[in-house]
């Protein structure tokens, strides 16, 4: 994140963040930011299934955030993959990967 563009950042990452957990297929999703550097952001996703994934990558408000923020990266997005293992509402969670 390029350092000022931090508050910007924020701001559109929390309004999608606010849609994004009201769509069917979101399991969780928390946005968390690195305390001894502001300008480091993670954001943890988690979707009951990939079809889940695909749905909320074609929403007006992932398409708005995605552009709005593409300006203020210090250097491109990364993804990590984790599978679930254990999901406290009983979605069921077989390690399915879904990416």
């Amino acid at each position: 994140m390029k350092a000022d563009a931090v508050e910007s950042f924020r701001r559109a990452t929390l309004a999608n963040a606010s849609a994004s957990v009201r769509e069917p297929g979101v399991f969780r999703f928390d946005v968390i930011q690195q305390q001894d550097d502001p300008a480091r952001f993670v954001l943890i996703e988690i979707y009951r299934t990939p079809a889940a994934v695909a749905a909320h990558k074609e929403t007006t408000h992932y398409a708005q955030w995605r552009d709005a923020v593409a300006p203020m990266m210090a250097e491109p997005r990364a993804a990590v993959k984790y599978a679930p293992v254990f999901m406290p509402d009983g979605t069921p969670a077989s390690g399915t990967n879904f990416a």
